[in-house]
């Protein structure tokens, strides 16, 4: 089954991070764009999979594009809906990998062990990342206008990317406490930001680093802990095991 939930898991990322341009996820709404979006949903599954003949592949792109139709069609596009629209798809995959998990060995990469962790260390970065930047940045959109109006063009972004990626990097590694050294760097760098505003505005600005901050950890420690617990099963490991334990 876990080797199933990986294949599924990056298709999935692929198909809303990767291959789904700004244009066709502002464009949910109408029915060519969402076509278009289940046919790459449905050609990531059998890129991943290396079983188009599965059935269930087709149920599952089906079952992705009713998740976003409910959520575009009933929701807004901001961060409760964002979240509940990808813990939904996550359970989706969760569910169809434990009625299928044949998909996996009825395929055509059945036999490559390293794949599958290959495969979900690849996801899991994609989406520590880029997923956890919309996320973020629809968690921080109603402060961000005049708070960022001095910023680089793109630059708090590059800034996430970044230091999610190095959080998931520093996780996967087995050494969680080099997090405490990032946090500790990037308060330096912000004090001295800070320091040059008045008293009501360094007051927001700080408001607005903490809660960014804090989410954007958050989210790539969450992304971490979920990736590593897939390793861990598909090597017969406990699943909350960060620091391998000496023999």
């Amino acid at each position: 089954m876990t080797e199933t939930l990986a294949a599924l898991f990056l298709a999935h990322v692929l198909a809303d991070y990767v291959f789904q341009s700004a244009h066709m996820a502002t464009q949910k709404s109408k029915l060519d764009m969402l076509f278009l979006h289940f046919l790459v949903v449905l050609t990531t599954l059998f890129l991943a999979t290396g079983n188009p003949a599965s059935p269930v592949l087709y149920a599952l792109a089906l079952t992705h594009i009713a998740i976003d139709t409910l959520k575009t069609r009933l929701f807004g596009d901001s961060f409760a809906p964002h979240v509940i629209d990808q813990l939904a798809h996550l359970l989706s995959l969760l569910l169809f990998a434990s009625a299928a998990p044949q998909i996996w060995t009825d395929g055509i990469y059945a036999g490559h062990d390293w794949l599958p962790e290959t495969m979900l260390l690849t996801a899991g970065l994609i989406y520590a990342t880029r997923a956890g930047g919309f996320a973020v940045g629809k968690l921080m959109a109603p402060f961000s206008p005049r708070l960022t109006r001095d910023s680089l063009d793109g630059g708090g972004q590059l800034i996430g990317l970044l230091e999610r990626g190095l959080i998931f990097g520093l996780m996967i590694a087995g050494m969680p406490a080099g997090i405490g050294f990032l946090v500790a760097a990037k308060s330096v760098l912000r004090f001295e930001t800070i320091q040059g505003t008045d008293a009501s505005d360094s007051r927001q600005m700080a408001e607005y680093v903490i809660i960014g901050t804090l989410a954007s950890f958050g989210w790539a420690i969450a992304v971490s802990l979920m990736t590593l617990a897939g390793i861990n099963a598909l090597n017969g490991l406990p699943l909350l095991e960060i620091i391998a334990q000496a023999d």
